[in-house]
């Protein structure tokens, strides 16, 4: 089957993103809950929000799930499947309830208290696997998020990247998304360095990597250096750059100005533009750009997920001289 580097295609199965989606209440105007007078309900989960940029960018994308039988769940399925994701693999549970977040901005950034510990999709396990949207998939998207919520969801990201790339029945795009929250035992370096390495597709931010594997980690040759086994990794410098290794390519993109209004869910708008880039046949420079100029859609709104520039402005600036491009 398929290495990594196959992606770079136009896109014809479905990318199938894996994770938990919460609803999250978000103070409007932006402000710290202890002064706070009304708090906004958005959707919020790492890989429904690549699901419904990658639907934004004209890639068909599902998005694999459970969510509570209440009114929460219903409303998160109604808003991503608006977005052109399809839902289908998406449960609808009885038994257990939707999780929830809260933001919490402050001068120092945005701390999020979590409320789902015994969720709807805290429940997911490898049984997943067999599920048609995720079976049929031509590329599987998952994040260091969901083998912290529970056992069975390690289980779950350890099936998926536990044969080796060539023998999956698809190629797997990780985000190592490492939420210090949710991992109190101490283990995240390790596991989330395997799975890092595991997969096809890796993304991961400097920052990041530095705080779960040391500050030694001081550029992103030497994230490479540590994670030797993705076909694709790329190291997001914050507001910097972005640097892609594939193979022994090396290919560094300035991040452009943005306006920041709430820098939670760029991450995954990044990865969501660059999967697309490499989907729709785009080089890996342009696949960079894209992943910075869709992230750039995040920053600017309260909610993880914002409206993209036209399609005419995301090919002129695609299409610009390397050296003007910042």
């Amino acid at each position: 089957m398929p290495h990594a580097a196959s992606v770079r295609r136009p896109a014809r199965a479905p990318v199938a993103c894996v994770g938990e989606t919460m609803a999250a209440f978000v103070p409007d105007p932006v402000a710290p809950l202890e002064s706070a007078d009304l708090l906004r309900v958005h959707v919020a989960g790492a890989e429904s929000n690549v699901a419904m940029y990658l639907a934004d960018h004209g890639v068909p994308a599902r998005w694999v799930s459970a969510l509570g039988d209440d009114p929460f769940g219903h409303r998160i399925r109604d808003e991503v499947a608006a977005c052109g994701v399809d839902i289908s693999g998406v449960r609808m549970d009885p038994h257990r309830p939707t999780g929830i977040l809260v933001k919490n901005p402050g001068p120092d950034g945005t701390g999020v208290h979590y409320y789902r510990r015994g969720s709807a999709a805290s429940a997911l396990g490898p049984g997943l696997l067999d599920v048609e949207a995720v079976r049929t998939a031509g590329l599987v998207h998952l994040s260091g998020i969901t083998p912290a919520l529970s056992p069975d969801c390690l289980a779950l990201v350890t099936a998926l990247l536990r044969p080796a790339p060539g023998a999956r029945p698809c190629p797997v795009s990780f985000d190592v998304n490492h939420r210090p929250a949710l991992w109190s035992d101490g283990t995240a370096p390790a596991v989330l360095h395997d799975f890092a390495n595991r997969a096809d597709i890796t993304f991961v931010g400097l920052d990041e990597a530095q705080a779960l594997w040391g500050s030694g980690l001081a550029e992103p040759t030497d994230v490479r250096s540590l994670l030797p086994g993705p076909r694709i990794l790329v190291v997001k410098d914050g507001g910097y750059a972005a640097t892609a290794f594939e193979g022994a390519r090396v290919h560094t993109v300035p991040a452009p100005k943005a306006e920041i209004v709430e820098p939670v869910g760029a991450g995954d708008a990044f990865a969501a533009g660059f999967l697309a880039g490499l989907l729709q046949g785009e080089d890996t420079v342009r696949a960079l750009r894209l992943g910075h100029l869709t992230a750039g859609a995040a920053l600017g709104v309260t909610g993880d997920h914002g409206p993209l520039p036209d399609r005419a402005r995301i090919a002129t600036l695609l299409g610009m001289p390397t050296d003007l491009w910042a």
